[in-house]
């Protein structure tokens, strides 16, 4: 099957357009596209072929399954439609369809050319461990990151990372070749979803370099190295010889992977056009326990890509060699964390990340070639997940919370929109996650210091006794709650929903719904505890209630602002997030006051 013979002519030129544009400039129109008269519908799961063929004379559409995984997953094709707006109308409203919609592009600019690095390659530093890779020197990305001591802690063993990309040369057959420096890296069975077949090999070059970035052999004499070298690759080809894709074949793929053992999926790709069946094929493979990692984009502007800016996505950017973010680096408000992307600018081919490919003229050449892009930024952190998984992490959840608690912060900032939570240090965040069950003790510290200071406030007749409020249970349980949570329910299991619930009431929001994004300015605030107590007002059995919920808010964000950690939404911390936090304290502490007071005769 030729690799375009899935797209529309029109489409097909727009691609081959693309081929001819800098890594760093991809452009605007192909990435934003939808596929002309085409349309995907995702069925309910378990709906079959003879059920939808039925209804296809009322919807005046012929629908078939996108691939041999369709009747598993639900998601059909339609090509040639004339009233693409009109048929979806019809088709929406039957109740077996979960979602309906033009069929979205995605690509990835073709890479720079290959050139060599001139010079002796520059002796690695640092402590750890330092594999014998000849040109793991060259890897200025992996000093960056920390890798050598993040290697003494975990090799990412027994971890599978599935790389959706243009495929990965792993195997002879055919014109393919396996490069050299991945002859002794570890590979599961995966699929290619552009040819319908089991053979994702690459016949690009963007898959390979991708992968090599997850999971080089390393410390083979041969070559660069890998982060996560002691990982299993899964190559699943959703791209073809153009870089180009679509969003029937990339949900099918994300699918695919989380079903077949992906702990971590990695989609070095992207496009301006939002796709409601990749979204939730993104939202199952996180509740299948999948870590889903994307690229924010290559257009140098304030706004991310799909899929990376869908809800359940590590949305990554990308650093050049000085740690700041480079040019052609998308960023905004979904942005989660940056990593080594290369800056050519910047020392030029020794600036980029330099991995084994294929030449893209010829499958069967390998080269080692230096690529920039937030494609290449992904699979550092994609690999760092498999690094976390391999070390013990349960969870999405533990992963992301590892990754951005342990990355650097840039500029002093606990996030921003340029670099999310920071810049990825691998060392510092296994760290992050072997501690992620101790407790953190001082927001309770800070409470115990405010309620003295407000038991102190409060006149003689009317200031209850230090012991009388600390050992009401009515009081203690909420303070605990708000400020270090119900931590003992970690000893009961290790579920999900006991890992949450051991969360203090002010983050819960942002695990459940914001995956470690900025705090909202509206729960980090006096707000819960103010609304609690005008319910408080006409009940007084609630007052020790909410003061005890206010106290415990007061130590939290008392904490947060002195800490500067977490970054609140919407709000530099500097100049607006602190005196928010400081404000809310007060408040707090004043209703804490009044709740507290005891009326006595």
């Amino acid at each position: 099957m030729s690799p375009l013979s899935r797209l529309h002519p029109v489409s097909a030129l727009c691609l081959l357009l693309a081929a001819t544009v800098s890594w760093a400039e991809p452009p605007e129109d192909a990435a934003d596209e939808a596929e002309p008269g085409a349309i995907v519908v995702d069925f309910r799961d378990g709906t079959t072929e003879a059920e939808f063929d039925a209804w296809e004379a009322d919807w005046g559409v012929d629908v078939e399954f996108n691939s041999v995984e369709g009747q598993r997953t639900g998601i059909t094709l339609a090509r040639g439609v004339e009233d693409v707006e009109g048929a979806l109308e019809r088709i929406r409203r039957h109740p077996a369809v979960e979602a309906a919609e033009p069929l979205a592009l995605f690509t990835v600019p073709e890479p720079a050319e290959a050139s060599a690095l001139a010079g002796p390659a520059p002796r690695a530093s640092g402590k750890g461990f330092i594999p014998n890779d000849p040109d793991f020197g060259r890897q200025w990305n992996l000093a960056l990151i920390d890798m050598p001591a993040a290697w003494e802690r975990s090799r990412g063993k027994g971890v599978v990372v599935a790389v959706l990309d243009t495929g990965i040369a792993y195997e002879d057959r055919g014109d393919f070749k396996q490069v050299p420096d991945l002859k002794s890296a570890r590979f599961v069975e995966g699929y290619d979803f552009v040819n319908d077949d089991a053979h994702a090999n690459d016949d690009h070059g963007h898959g390979t370099h991708v992968a090599g970035t997850i999971a080089q052999a390393t410390n083979n004499g041969e070559g660069v190295a890998g982060v996560a070298f002691e990982a299993s690759l899964m190559p699943v080809k959703v791209l073809n010889h153009f870089g180009a894709g679509n969003a029937a074949d990339i949900a099918e793929a994300i699918r695919f992977a989380a079903d077949h053992g992906a702990q971590v999926i990695n989609m070095s790709l992207g496009g301006g056009m939002r796709s409601e069946v990749m979204a939730r094929a993104v939202a199952y493979a996180r509740e299948k326990g999948t870590v889903v990692v994307a690229a924010a984009g290559n257009r140098g502007v304030g706004r991310v890509e799909y899929p990376a800016a869908y809800d359940g996505a590590v949305a990554v950017a990308a650093v050049g060699p000085d740690g700041a973010r480079a040019p052609y680096s998308s960023y905004g408000k979904e942005l989660d964390i940056a990593a080594p992307g290369g800056n050519k600018k910047l020392g030029g081919e020794a600036g980029g990340i330099l991995q084994n490919t294929i030449d893209p003229r010829d499958p069967s050449r390998s080269i080692y070639a230096s690529y920039q892009g937030t494609s290449m930024a992904t699979p550092h952190v994609a690999a760092v997940a498999a690094l976390l998984f391999a070390e013990g992490a349960r969870g999405p959840e533990e992963v992301e919370r590892a990754l951005f608690e342990g990355a650097t912060p840039v500029n002093g900032q606990a996030w921003s929109s340029e670099y999310g939570h920071g810049l990825l240090h691998a060392d510092r965040t296994l760290a992050a996650m072997k501690g992620q069950w101790s407790v953190d003790w001082n927001p309770l510290v800070w409470a115990a210091v405010l309620l003295a200071a407000v038991l102190l406030t409060i006149g003689r007749r009317e200031r209850p006794g230090y012991l009388q409020v600390l050992v009401r249970p009515l009081f203690l349980v909420p303070l605990l709650v708000a400020t270090v949570g119900l931590f003992f329910v970690r000893w009961v299991g290790t579920h999900e929903v006991l890992e949450t619930a051991s969360l203090p009431l002010p983050d819960l929001e942002r695990i459940i719904f914001g995956r470690g994004r900025p705090a909202s300015p509206f729960v980090y605030s006096a707000l819960i505890p103010v609304v609690a107590s005008f319910v408080a007002i006409g009940l007084k059995g609630l007052r020790p209630v909410v003061g005890g919920l206010a106290i415990g808010f007061a130590g939290l964000l008392a904490y947060a602002a002195w800490s500067g950690a977490p970054a609140i939404a919407w709000m530099p911390f500097r100049m607006l997030a602190v005196p928010w936090l400081v404000f809310n304290v007060l408040v707090c502490l004043f209703v804490a006051r009044a709740l507290l007071r005891v009326e006595r005769p």
